[in-house]
């Protein structure tokens, strides 16, 4: 007789075999035996096509998933929430800076309260609600005092009470992502360090379809940044205490994730996202601006009265000094920028405020082959700069440690080619004030070591460098050749 027997994924593929045994009993058994196969084959060929079509669907609906924001991004973000089902809210509270919950299913805004709700069924289940300073300086104590807490609260969908509060106003077919504004904003460094770029940590992966909610809203913030956020979220950003319209979520993020000073670890991020990812996302937002500028200063030029910069002649490099007044000023600029065209280079000096477009900037610097500058919070700006461009950071005594950590280290991870300038005490005011033997001058880490507001109050607040420019003409004439070899 003859036996038909089907193998289900031998290897990647579903065959059918045929086993022949005993004796065969005229042409018409063949026949009919023939006819079985046949069917069985047909049969098998369309099983075939419906796994391999339900399969097909199965993948491109995951990655559909993914390319919307709702692949499995939770491990790298907040790894103890990884695979979190509808109906939860988790908070991973294993991170040294920040907070970060996670709610799946539907998420309704109440500002009033100050809560964000998840309606589910609460029948039979006892749920924990949580409480979160969606801010990134959670080691912080006193700065995290000043930020607003939000309640993340479960509230049963099958209660009368649920029934006639919180109906949606707004409803969003996209995650949201809760963060403030709060804390140190105001100070550049913080800006971007604790908001911009633990932004684009947080929520690049959902490829601009989410919406930002923001607690501790600042006009002036958006208006700032409003070019970067654009380039992360198709959608307008939500005044959490500002808009009392109940906005509804199928899911939420509430915090950033944050990882390390100015810098995106790589081996964190889904799909080995970099800092040079986040500085295209910078390009993104600020190029549109930038060539309006650069129509702008064309116009202007008709009167032939504009002078280019390094149009004439050979090229030469371009070198930016960030200059400062008050605290931590170069008193002898003038002959700093002496000496840098004395060695080659044509120099621009940018004395950036509160009030200075970053777009004006970022064009600045963007086009510079050497960035000069004192640290302080305006080295951030060093994020602006094109990979293997010369960063000269000064150090001013007293503040190696802050210096280093806060822009070295960065600047290096981020392709630039970084030079630590430390002067040495004869070039800090602090000399001329306390003398050579003070320990202020003589031994800084034991003021350093008593804490953040010793160093601030002395070393940065209180200090200006005159520049050794004998001793400053070996860096700057290494940044020199450095970048004639790049023109």
């Amino acid at each position: 007789m003859v036996q038909y027997q089907r193998l289900i994924r031998k290897g990647e593929k579903l065959r059918v075999s045929v086993e022949r045994g005993g004796s065969v009993a005229g042409d018409g058994f063949s026949k009919m035996a023939k006819q079985k196969t046949i069917l069985v084959i047909f049969l098998s060929f369309l099983s075939c096509c419906y796994i391999f079509s339900f399969s097909s669907f199965s993948l491109l609906n995951a990655l559909s998933r993914e390319s919307e924001g709702f692949g499995p991004y939770e491990q790298f973000i907040a790894p103890l929430c990884s695979g979190t089902s509808n109906g939860t809210i988790c908070c991973d509270r294993t991170g040294f800076r920040s907070d970060l919950c996670i709610m799946k299913g539907d998420v309704r805004t109440n500002s009033a309260s100050s809560s964000v709700f998840l309606f589910t069924s609460l029948k039979n289940k006892t749920k924990v609600s949580q409480k979160i300073k969606p801010y990134t300086r959670k080691w912080e104590t006193s700065v995290m005092q000043t930020v607003q807490e939000l309640n993340l609260i479960y509230r049963d969908d099958n209660s009368s009470v649920s029934e006639h509060s919180n109906i949606c106003d707004v409803f969003y077919d996209v995650p949201a992502v809760f963060f403030s504004t709060g804390g140190y904003t105001g100070n550049v460094y913080h800006e971007f360090n604790d908001g911009i770029i633990p932004l684009f940590i947080t929520s690049q992966h959902f490829n601009k379809k989410v919406v930002f909610v923001i607690v501790e809203y600042h006009s002036w913030w958006v208006m700032k940044y409003g070019d970067i956020v654009s380039q992360l979220s198709d959608y307008p950003p939500v005044d959490f205490n500002g808009d009392k319209r109940t906005h509804c979520f199928k899911e939420a993020v509430v915090g950033l994730k944050i990882q390390d000073e100015l810098t995106v670890d790589s081996s964190l991020m889904l799909g080995n996202k970099t800092i040079l990812d986040f500085r295209n996302v910078l390009d993104r937002a600020y190029w549109p601006r930038i060539r309006g500028l650069i129509q702008e200063e064309e116009l202007e030029a008709v009167n032939k009265t504009a002078k280019k910069v390094g149009v004439d002649g050979p090229k030469k490099p371009k070198l930016v000094i960030l200059s400062r007044n008050g605290s931590r000023e170069i008193l002898n600029e003038s002959l700093l920028v002496e000496l840098a065209e004395e060695i080659g280079f044509v120099v621009e000096v940018l004395r950036p405020d509160k009030t200075t477009e970053l777009a004006k900037i970022y064009r600045c610097l963007n086009s510079s082959n050497v960035m000069i500058g004192v640290h302080g919070a305006a080295m951030t700006h060093f994020l602006f700069l094109k990979p293997k461009t010369v960063f000269i950071q000064i150090i001013p005594v007293g503040t190696e440690w802050a210096a280093e950590t806060y822009y070295g280290k960065p600047a290096k991870k981020m392709g630039l080619k970084y030079i630590g300038y430390k002067i040495k005490p004869k070039e800090s005011s602090l000399y001329d004030e306390y003398g050579k033997d003070d320990p202020i001058i003589r031994d800084p880490k034991s003021f350093t070591q008593k804490g953040w507001d010793y160093t601030k109050k002395i070393y940065l607040e209180r200090q200006n460098v005159k520049l050794d420019l004998k001793r400053f003409r070996k860096p700057l004439s290494r940044a020199f050749d450095f970048s004639m070899k790049r023109i």
